[in-house]
């Protein structure tokens, strides 16, 4: 086993950043037919068929440990020389994700723990992120500007402030500061639409208490009166601006990177992305600067267009694939492998159907409930019998499901048949543990999963017969789509870095009136987009 070194890349400067991003061209171009492909159509298209044939035969027999490994750089000895240097080469083009040590980078830098009246509800990610708005506004009393296209979301972080100002309005009285203000971060529900958009937002004049101030709203899908913003924008006063955006969504954190380098008023700005596959992309969506990719100069002239499956790849984890366990990576490709099993009965009986690009959602989590529960109704049976029978048409007891590139499941219902193999015999347990999956008819959770999707598709169900016959076909080639995926997989975040050096590149080449630098600063395990893009006005 080989695992790869680090990025040999620089991006101090635009010169630098460009010959990085030609790099990553040159190296993606070849491989083309893999970025842009659509795994749902695997079968239908034969998409395997398309990779280097020693590459799928080393791959095929492969455990799926390794495969779940090859997004982090880890090759094998045995590996083909051609594919060993595809893995290593492109690792060495990835921007580095491990969290970087801000002490070190930024010095000065200061780390207050987040206390326990803001932490209050979040889960794990969420307090390594921090609650942006309410912990700048509260604990920092920072004068906040907090917008959200949902309302919903809108509504809940208001709640959520209105609970946490009581606590710190007790603490005033108790302490006896009632002369103190008391910042709340100022909620705006609308969709920002434009650069000039955001800039009259961020030119809002913000009152010391925002507290008894009407909350600025409006419907989603409404694009709000820019007339109306800029009026309440206007100020005779001299303001300095922050924009900070914590995963803010698609063409948002483009706009708001647009905004500080237009708007003299914003200072500085934090720009954390996310959901690449919502980008507007010119040549596919709209054309000119109103696009979010590319931005840079340098990106356009490269001449390298992504589309949107090649977006959605970007926002593959290698560090949550290879937290994976075995059995669920390996639930995981059967599930992709009912999806584009399941294309070839849309392609074949619903013709009509298959030209609206038909989106079945996910459906892994249904499957998870069910056959959690199967196992605990068999580790019941185990309990009350020493020599525990499994009917070999049961669903596959010893899967639990994971969407690839989100948390994990809990491995609970895993460790509860472990320790059953204890008790009862480790060896014999265990290999009939093993018997039973090799056993499991596969089709029937095929069966199942089709039956679902032409419901939430309004469709008649497909006979049996028909089902059949189309598993019976692709299932030769079934244990092909996990290092299909895998490969594919390995190629996401080099997309990622790709659209984040253009973004760091078009802030570059404004000149050395601003200062701008890409760091990861959150656990990418926990926060798998935890590159900041960070710039400030000289």
């Amino acid at each position: 086993m080989q695992m790869a070194g680090q990025c040999k890349y620089s991006c101090e400067t635009a010169a630098e950043t460009f010959q990085w991003i030609k790099a990553i061209v040159d190296f993606l171009k070849p491989f083309t037919f893999l970025i842009s492909a659509h795994v749902v159509n695997f079968f239908t298209d034969k998409l395997w068929e398309a990779v280097d044939k020693d590459w799928i035969d080393s791959l095929r027999n492969e455990p799926i440990e390794n495969l779940l490994l090859i997004p982090s750089g880890v090759v094998q000895d045995h590996w083909p020389d051609s594919l060993k240097e595809f893995v290593l080469t492109l690792k060495s083009l990835l921007l580095p994700r491990e969290q970087a040590d801000l002490y070190k980078v930024l010095p000065g830098w200061q780390v207050t723990s987040l206390s326990s009246v803001l932490a209050q509800g979040m889960n794990l990610k969420k307090k390594h992120e921090g609650y942006l708005a309410q912990v700048l506004s509260f604990q920092f009393q920072h004068s906040v500007v907090a917008i959200d296209a949902c309302s919903h979301h809108g509504k809940v972080t208001n709640a959520r402030a209105e609970r946490i100002k009581k606590h710190y309005s007790a603490q005033i009285r108790k302490f006896g500061s009632e002369n103190r203000s008391l910042n709340m971060p100022k909620t705006i529900t609308c969709q920002v639409m434009s650069i000039d958009m955001l800039r009259a937002l961020t030119n809002m004049s913000l009152p010391k208490d925002d507290v008894e101030q009407p909350k600025l709203t409006v419907q989603d899908n409404k694009k709000l009166d820019e007339r109306k913003l800029q009026t309440l924008g206007n100020t005779e006063s001299e303001t300095s601006l922050v924009l900070a955006g914590l995963h803010a969504c698609g063409d948002l954190s483009v706009t708001m990177l647009k905004t500080f380098v237009e708007c003299k008023e914003v200072k500085a700005v934090v720009s954390i992305g996310c959901c690449y596959n919502l980008l507007t992309e010119e040549g596919f969506d709209i054309a000119g600067s109103l696009c979010g990719f590319p931005m840079s100069c340098g990106v356009k002239s490269a001449n390298f267009p992504l589309g949107k499956n090649s977006r959605d790849l970007a926002c593959q984890s290698a560090e949550r694939w290879g937290s994976l366990h075995r059995d669920a990576g390996v639930h995981n490709f059967e599930l992709h492998a009912f999806r584009a099993a399941f294309q070839m009965v849309l392609s074949r009986s619903y013709t009509e159907v298959i030209k609206t690009s038909p989106s079945v959602g996910r459906q892994g989590k249904a499957l998870r409930r069910q056959q959690q529960r199967r196992i605990l109704e068999s580790c019941l049976q185990c309990e009350q019998s020493s020599r525990p029978s499994f009917n070999q048409k049961h669903f596959d007891i010893t899967r639990t499901t994971v969407e690839i590139g989100q948390p994990k499941a809990d491995d609970k219902s895993a460790s509860i048949l472990d320790k059953a193999a204890v008790s009862h015999g480790n060896s014999s347990y265990k290999s009939m543990r093993q018997e039973t999956a090799v056993c499991t008819d596969k089709y029937l959770l095929f069966e199942k999963f089709c039956l679902s999707g032409l419901c939430r598709l309004g469709l008649k169900p497909v006979d049996s017969q028909s089902l059949c016959q189309i598993w019976d076909e692709v299932e030769p080639f079934a244990d092909i789509i996990g290092p299909y995926w895998s490969l594919r997989a390995a190629l996401g975040p080099l997309l990622e870095t790709y659209i984040l050096l253009d973004r760091l590149l078009f802030l570059q080449e404004q000149g050395s009136h601003l200062e701008a630098v890409m760091l990861p600063i959150f656990d990418p395990v926990l926060s798998p987009r935890n590159v900041a893009v960070i710039a400030k006005k000289k």
